[in-house]
This record gives C-alpha cells, structure tokens and sequence, in this order.
C-alpha cells in the first residue's frame, strides 16, 4: 500500500487547512445592544447641550433629537454619501483618546454658514461653499462641540477638551483627507441624528467614531455610574462580661428615705422682641442675584398732574383749550416705572429738554400701599 497522498487529498487537506485557519470575528470590533443604547444617550446628553449652543449663533430654534446608532464599513459610508457633503473632524485633547467627524449636507452647511455671517438663510446657494463661508461652519460646529464637551465633563466627573474642527467639502466616492481617515478604521459608528434649524433646516447630522472610541465613551459613562465600593466596618472589640459588684448587707432597721430635693436652675426670662413689620428696606436686602436683571428694559414716565372730565367735556376740546390738573404750579411732579410710582421730582430745564430732578425716593412700603 502506497504512503503517497493523491493529488484530491492534498488538495482536500490545502482546503481544509485554509477554511479552519480563517480568523473569528473579534467582538470587540463589534458593539453589543447595550452599548448602542448607551451610546444613543450620551449622544441625547451631549447634542441636547450642542442644539442650545447652536440656537444662540444663529438666533433660530434649533432640535437636535432621535439619536440612531448603526454601525458601518468604508464600502457602505461611500454608497450612504455618493454627493459631496460637508465633514469636519474634531479630535479630544484632553479627558479622552481619538477623535470622531461630523457630517452634514452641502445645503446645510451653506444656510448655516449664511445665519452666521447675519444672513436671512433663504434662497442660498450650497455651490457657494467658499472659504469664509466654510470657517463659519467650522466655528458653529466648533462651538457645538465645544457644548457636547462640556456635557460629557459633567457627566463623566472629568475635564475633557476638545482641539478645533477641521472642515472640508468631500465626496465619499473619491479619496481625499477626511476619506482616507476614515478608512484607517475597520469599523465605524455611526450615530445619526434629525437636525431642525427654525423653518430653514429639517435635515440630518451625521457623527461618525471609530468602534473603539465608542466603546470608550460606554466604558467612561459606566464607570462614572457605577457606585463606588463601600469600605467593610472594622471589627468590633471582644466586650469583656459585666462582672456585677459585690451587694453591701442590708441595715438592721432602715428608717423610710425621702428623696433629695432637686436644685432647679435659674433661667433668664426676657420679653421676646420682634422685627418692626413696616421697616424700611436698606441696600443688604438687595438679592445678590439682582444683577441677572439689570438689562430688563422699563418704561419710566413722569406725571404732570390728573384729572377727570365727562366724555362731553372730552368731545368739546379742541386746539388751545386748557386743562386744569389737580397739582399746584411748582409742585413735585410723580415719576412712574412701568405704571408704579417710585419717586417725586421737580421739572428742570436741560439746554432744550425738559428734564427731571429726582427729590424723594418713595419707600417700597408705600409703592405697594401699605400705610
């Protein structure tokens, strides 16, 4: 009997070595669903944060909601984006490690980038896409991030910093710098989120992060939940048995005992005293957090003097008739903010303007008629 293989059995063996040396598939290439969940809060945490940040420069209602988190290859990012979009990439410098990139529509962008330059963002033009046109968007998203960064601080009890975006026009079906990055990473994340800038916008913004980094982010979100280990009690000291005293013989004859007068100590009584309920108000009841109120437009107008007339006498003026106040000549005249009296004055004259002298403050018990 011959040892030699045939030319099928080496070739069976060739086949079978090959199928059985394939690599498995890491799983921590790979997130689980409850990763994904958690992902989808931090992104509800984090861009709830960014949507104000992005209202205030553009002065427009902005919704940033429904996170969905999928996962992706370089094949499939190239067919989901076959038109030119705008991406910026936004590394971590301090808190956390990698860096992940953002990725909206040319439409977009150029509405964006027109409210920050102080347009109406109607009727733009996404061809339009210049350099001063793509630094506004840069620094939208950088001040977005800049939010979602702070939010994540909180939320991981740690300081985490952001480096500013890099921004660029790309077409996923062609290579260039923000592509090639992204083909560095096998696996990607990728977290998608619907985007309404007032009436102009009702879009989508895309975040994409490798499959590490996300999973960096669920590890920080856990360990900032998770309670901390309680020390055990130490162990209580052996407690050495009561030893009971030795009882002393009983008298013979015990007379009864009355029990010892209590010494009670002398307390001092004085007349309760109160605050008078009519004081006038000083500079120390100021609420310290006045100042968020000092921008608040009032209206403040100064009264001559009143009057009452019949809707006759009312009907019968006409050009020259005098009215008759109920106040004397030189008299204070009452000034008024926002309908409510606060101060007396006396009218002056001020190079060709009236003008008014303020004399007497009124109390603030009196402003609201309490006598």
């Amino acid at each position: 009997m011959s040892e030699m293989l045939s030319q099928d059995e080496i070739d069976a063996l060739l086949r079978g070595t090959s199928e059985s040396s394939k690599p498995e598939a890491n799983p921590e290439e790979h997130l689980d669903s409850m990763e994904s969940d958690a992902l989808g809060e931090i992104g509800n945490i984090s861009f709830g944060n960014s949507a104000t940040a992005l209202s205030t420069l553009l002065q427009q209602k902005v919704e940033i909601t429904t996170p969905i988190v999928s996962e992706v290859t370089i094949d499939a990012l190239r067919e989901r984006y076959p038109t030119p979009h705008v991406a910026l990439r936004v590394g971590y410098t301090e808190g956390l490690k990698g860096e992940n990139v953002l990725v909206l529509t040319r439409e977009d962008a150029a509405i964006i980038s027109d409210l920050m330059l102080g347009g109406t963002g109607i009727g733009v033009d996404p061809e339009g896409l210049d350099e001063i046109r793509l630094s506004a968007v840069q620094e939208a998203m950088n001040q977005m991030m800049g939010a979602a960064a702070t939010s994540l601080s909180t939320v991981f009890s740690k300081k985490i910093d952001i480096s500013p975006p890099l921004v660029e026009v790309f077409d996923a079906t062609k290579n260039q710098t923000i592509i090639d990055r992204l083909e560095l990473w096998e696996t990607m994340v990728l977290i998608e989120f619907n985007l309404k800038v007032g009436t102009l916008i009702d879009s989508k913004i895309v975040q994409i992060a490798p499959v590490q980094f996300g999973k960096q982010l669920v590890n920080e979100l856990m360990a900032a939940t998770s309670p901390a280990p309680v020390a055990p009690a130490p162990a209580a000291a052996p407690v050495a048995p009561k030893q009971e005293a030795p009882k002393a013989p009983a008298p013979a004859a015990q007379q009864p005992v009355r029990p010892a007068a209590k010494s009670v100590p002398e307390v001092a009584v004085s007349q309760a005293e109160f605050m008078p309920l009519h004081a006038p108000a000083t500079n120390d009841s100021i609420p310290a957090n006045l100042g968020l109120l000092y921008d608040v437009p009032l209206n403040v107008t100064v009264e001559l003097g009143r009057t009452k007339r019949s809707v006759r006498e009312v009907l019968e003026l006409s050009q020259g008739s005098i009215i008759e106040l109920d106040k004397l000549a030189g008299e204070p005249v009452d000034i008024y903010v926002n309908q409510q009296r606060i101060a007396r004055g006396e009218v002056v004259v001020i190079e060709e303007n009236f003008g008014v002298r303020v004399t007497e403050i009124i109390q603030p018990h009196e402003r609201i008629g309490i006598v």
